[in-house]
C-alpha cells in the first residue's frame, strides 16, 4: 500500500506483550524465509508417513493427557486470539462496511490484530504436531486432515508477505473455528462424554467457513475484473480460492459420509 491506514480500535486493554513485535519487522523476516515453509511441510510429510510405517507393528500410544494438554494449549490460545482479533473486524465492518473489510489491510497497522496475525502465521507450524498423536495412537489419518495441514502453512506464509486484504476475514474465522474445535478435542482426550449433536455443530461451522471463505473470493475477483482496487494480488486469490474451494468439497465430503450417510450395522454372531 502506498500509505497505512492507522486502526481507530479502541481497545480497552492492550497487554505489554502486544507491543512488542513489530509487523513490518515481522513482515521483512517473512520475505526473507517464508520459503521455510516448503522445508517444514516436506519434513511433516516424511515424519508422518514414516511414523505411519514405524508404527506399523508396534503397539499404539495412549497420549491421552499428552493430547489434552496440547489441544487446551491451542484451544486458550486460539480463543485468546479470537478474542483479540474479532473488535477490529466488528470495527472495519460497522465503521467502514463490507467491502473495505476485504480489500482494506489496515488490520496489520492495527497494534493487537498486528500481534496475533503474526503468531496466526507462525502457529500454523506448531499445528502440524496435531498429525503426530493421530499417528502414535494409531488412529485414521485421512487425506483432508494432512493436506489441511499442509496447505494452510503455506499458504499463510505465503501470503504474509503482502499484506492480503481477506486476510482479516480469514484470521478471525480460523481462530474462532479453532477455539471451539480444540476445546472439543482436549475435553474428549479427558474421557468427558460429548454428544454427537457437538461434532455435527463443529464441521457445520468449519464447512461455514469454506463458503464464507468462496464466496469473499468470488466477490474480490468480480472486483478486480472491473479494475477497481482491493489488496491482493492475482496469484494470492489463485492460490486462496483452490485452496479453499479443496477444503470445501473435502469438508462437505467428510459431513456427508460421517453425519448423514448411514453406517451398515454389524450382524449378530449366531450363537
Amino acid at each position: 500500500m502506498e500509505s497505512k491506514i492507522q486502526s481507530q480500535v479502541n481497545y480497552s486493554v492492550i497487554f505489554d506483550f502486544e507491543k512488542k513485535l513489530s509487523s513490518d519487522t515481522f513482515a521483512k523476516w517473512m520475505m526473507e524465509n517464508w520459503t521455510h515453509s516448503f522445508g517444514y511441510s516436506l519434513l511433516y510429510l516424511i515424519v508422518i508417513f514414516g511414523g505411519k510405517f514405524y508404527m506399523q507393528k508396534r503397539p499404539r500410544y495412549e497420549l491421552r493427557p499428552a493430547l489434552a494438554i496440547w489441544s487446551a494449549i491451542l484451544a486458550v490460545f486460539s480463543l485468546m486470539g479470537a478474542i483479540r482479533t474479532w473488535p477490529e473486524m466488528i470495527h472495519s465492518l460497522t465503521q467502514h462496511g463490507l467491502r473495505y473489510s476485504i480489500c482494506v489491510p489496515s488490520y496489520f497497522y492495527d497494534q493487537v490484530f498486528g500481534f496475533w496475525a503474526i503468531l496466526f502465521t507462525l502457529s500454523k507450524v506448531y499445528e502440524l504436531g496435531d498429525t503426530l498423536f493421530i499417528v502414535l495412537r494409531k488412529q485414521q489419518l485421512i487425506f483432508l486432515h494432512w493436506y489441511h495441514h499442509f496447505a494452510t502453512l503455506m499458504y499463510a506464509w505465503y501470503s504474509y508477505t503482502e499484506y492480503p486484504a481477506p486476510g482479516r476475514w480469514f484470521i478471525v474465522m480460523n481462530y474462532t473455528v479453532h477455539a471451539f474445535m480444540y476445546t472439543y478435542y482436549a475435553l474428549k482426550a479427558m474421557k468427558f462424554n460429548i454428544p454427537r449433536w457437538v461434532n455435527v455443530v463443529i464441521t457445520s461451522m468449519q464447512l461455514t467457513q469454506m463458503i464464507i471463505a468462496c464466496s469473499i473470493n468470488v466477490w474480490i475477483y468480480h472486483i478486480k475484473s472491473k479494475g477497481e482496487f482491493c489488496h491482493i494480488s492475482d496469484g494470492n486469490i489463485r492460490f486462496s480460492s483452490m485452496m479453499y474451494l479443496s477444503y470445501f468439497v473435502l469438508f462437505g465430503h467428510f459431513f456427508y459420509t460421517t453425519y448423514m450417510v448411514q453406517k451398515p450395522k454389524t450382524a449378530k454372531k449366531v450363537q
